[in-house]
């Protein structure tokens, strides 16, 4: 696994609880376990909605057919919701940009 044995492992391991102590590790683990299912979630789904794509919809007139975003920003989202804290500070920027176009 990239080289590394099992000492350097260890000490990287010390040096992530020195950092971030061991009342945090728990929650990092979740936040990372949680982004990596998103992950393959997303993956699944771009490969279906690839596979077999609708033909049968029709845009509707008057509104733009609105793409959807890359994978690059799915899953940025995906990571960030999963981190603790960063859920909120997403929650107030889509509230930002949502005042914002209101009074553009």
């Amino acid at each position: 696994m990239f080289g590394l044995g099992p000492t350097e492992l260890v000490v990287i391991a010390v040096i992530v609880l020195l950092i971030f102590g061991a009342k945090r590790l728990p929650d990092i683990g979740k936040g990372l376990g949680g982004a990596v299912r998103e992950l393959k979630n997303v993956k699944k789904e771009l490969s279906s909605d690839k596979a077999g794509p609708d033909q049968d919809k029709k845009p509707v007139e008057g509104k733009a057919e609105e793409t959807p975003p890359s994978l690059e920003a799915q899953m940025a989202n995906k990571v960030l919701e999963q981190v603790p804290g960063v859920k909120k500070v997403m929650e107030a920027k889509k509230k930002a940009e949502t005042v914002k176009k209101l009074f553009s």
